[in-house]
């Protein structure tokens, strides 16, 4: 959160699940697993962890109404129309599939993170992603970025 230009720290969010963690996992250029089995060893401090040197914005669709009432089994189609890269991802949060098509069942349901040189492209390209999906039930926030993207 930014009070005055200063930034200040409200909640430090670990659950793999979180759209903070879907940021900044694609950014890991050392293997998860071999993170987690240095904790698990104890040799974390011989570990060299490194990260791509690249800018990464998560957008969260939702589905209308949330955070209040929101119907559910809704259909989200032409999902698979999005293709995932080493840039572009997406993380289901509350779908489930059913005869080979996703409904929607929760209030944050998809959540696309793009990885770019700059946030602008990263936000451009996340509108792309979701500008693919034939959903009228779902929502989301236009104003992902806006304080660093001139």
């Amino acid at each position: 959160m930014i009070v005055q230009n200063e930034p200040f720290l409200i909640e430090y969010n670990v659950r793999m699940g979180d759209p903070e963690c879907q940021t900044i996992l694609p950014k890991l250029k050392t293997n998860l697993i071999d993170i987690i089995l240095a904790c698990c060893d104890q040799k974390l401090n011989e570990i060299n962890i490194e990260w791509l040197e690249m800018k990464s914005l998560c957008i969260v669709m939702c589905s209308k109404g949330y955070p209040d009432d929101y119907q559910k089994n809704v259909l989200i189609n032409d999902l698979e129309s999005f293709t995932p890269n080493e840039n572009n991802f997406i993380f289901h949060a509350g779908t489930k599939t059913e005869n080979n098509k996703i409904y929607a069942i929760g209030g944050r349901v998809l959540n696309f993170v793009s990885l770019s040189d700059d946030f602008l492209k990263a936000r451009d390209e996340v509108h792309q992603c979701i500008k693919k999906l034939d959903w009228n039930g779902g929502f989301y926030r236009r104003d992902i970025g806006y304080k660093v993207i001139n």
